[in-house]
């Protein structure tokens, strides 16, 4: 972003062929400004319009930046790339919101916090219009995106979907922003939260859009979107957590059933029982593994901050994993060794006991999770080549 050359506000609308509510945006973004003493920009980061927005925007005193990029994610760091301003402030340009209530936004930054987003909802005193959301987007959709939100991030807001937001400048410029899609609206909220910002929260009204055409949103593929995003963007949801799960219940059922079977009430849990513990303790162990790998990838990146879940990812260097992983394959193959003994000494026929077939049930899972552990240390090696000057960390 460049200098701010005295601009306090810029207002970044993202724009595609709307020229019929265009005009009436960019004047209650003025109105908006004025009404907080401010000089401001207005800014139409506009995607390839057909229909004259870009002269529309130019005849009412904005600017128009051309963003050859397709997106609402593409158009608005289009937009914000070129801003000039102290705060900065996204919104629609189908007249949905109402730039007037502008001033509880700067308030909130002029204050100290470092991103402010409107709530459309009456639990947050907002107000949506008859006509201006549709009922599965009210009643589904955004609250269970923002659900998952408070769940994965901790976030406190109650409208992660409203479009009316603002930034100071070097907040925005913290949260390195990647996603070119609707999916943007997320990334910031998700950032927001791990970088710690101080987020403030204001009602706002939103109004039934004044186009005549349909909207360029999709419900199931960009809700999909921002729920895969929430997802990539949480590997301690996505991979850590089910992981915990599936090996604290496998590794209990592998040690219960290792030295015979297990009567709970009427049921008995033998050897077959035994081989599933296995799987689900060696996928558990997959999982926790992904989930640092992906961790330390997004890391290094710079796509998030650091965690809790970088701390087992900084434990597991090639070495340690290597030296870990080799133990435990040294265990499982002396128990495999002594099965292959005892089925040795019973003229490689027919064994009486099922100890020896524990045994290289037991055996196989310490082997295939030595493996597992010691390719995982080597792995992180490999990802961490890239931190060895400035990102901290080393092989």
């Amino acid at each position: 972003m460049t200098s701010t050359n005295g601009v306090e506000i810029s207002f970044v609308l993202p724009c595609l062929n709307e020229a019929e509510t265009l005009a009436d945006c960019i004047d209650a973004a003025q109105r908006g400004a004025a009404a907080c003493g401010a000089t401001a920009e207005i800014l139409i980061a506009d995607n390839g319009s057909t229909d004259g927005s870009q002269d529309i925007a130019r005849a009412n005193g904005a600017r128009p930046i051309d963003v050859p990029e397709r997106g609402y994610g593409a158009a608005l760091q289009g937009g914000f790339a070129e801003a000039k301003g102290e705060f900065i402030v996204m919104g629609d340009a189908d007249g949905s919101y109402d730039f007037g209530e502008i001033p509880k936004y700067i308030t909130a930054l002029r204050a100290g916090a470092d991103f402010v987003i409107g709530s459309r909802f009456r639990r947050a005193g907002g107000n949506v219009m008859p006509g201006a959301m549709p009922a599965l987007h009210y009643w589904l959709g955004t609250p269970v995106l923002t659900w998952i939100a408070r769940i994965f991030f901790g976030t406190r807001i109650t409208d992660i979907n409203c479009g009316m937001r603002a930034f100071r400048r070097d907040a925005l410029e913290r949260m390195n922003l990647r996603m070119t899609g609707m999916e943007l609206a997320s990334e910031m909220v998700i950032k927001g939260a791990l970088l710690k910002l101080v987020v403030a929260e204001v009602p706002i009204t939103l109004h039934p859009d004044g186009r005549t055409r349909a909207p360029h949103l999709r419900t199931w593929r960009d809700g999909w979107r921002h729920l895969r995003m929430m997802l990539l963007f949480s590997p301690r949801w996505l991979f850590a957590a089910p992981g915990i799960a599936l090996a604290t219940f496998g590794g209990a059922g592998l040690i219960a059933l290792a030295r015979g079977p297990l009567l709970v009430g009427e049921v008995t849990f033998d050897i077959t029982s035994m081989l599933i513990a296995a799987l689900v303790l060696v996928l558990g162990i997959q999982l926790i593994l992904m989930g640092v790998f992906a961790k330390t990838f997004v890391v290094a990146e710079g796509l998030l901050p650091g965690s809790h879940l970088d701390k087992v990812g900084g434990a597991l260097q090639l070495e340690s994993g290597v030296a870990a992983g080799s133990i435990l394959m040294v265990a499982g193959g002396g128990l495999i060794v002594w099965a292959v003994l005892q089925w040795q000494a019973a003229g490689f026929g027919v064994l009486d006991t099922l100890g020896p077939t524990r045994a290289v049930v037991f055996g196989v899972t310490l082997f295939v999770l030595g493996v597992q552990i010691a390719s995982a240390g080597f792995f992180l090696g490999v990802l961490r080549l890239g931190r060895r000057s400035g990102k901290g960390g080393s092989i």
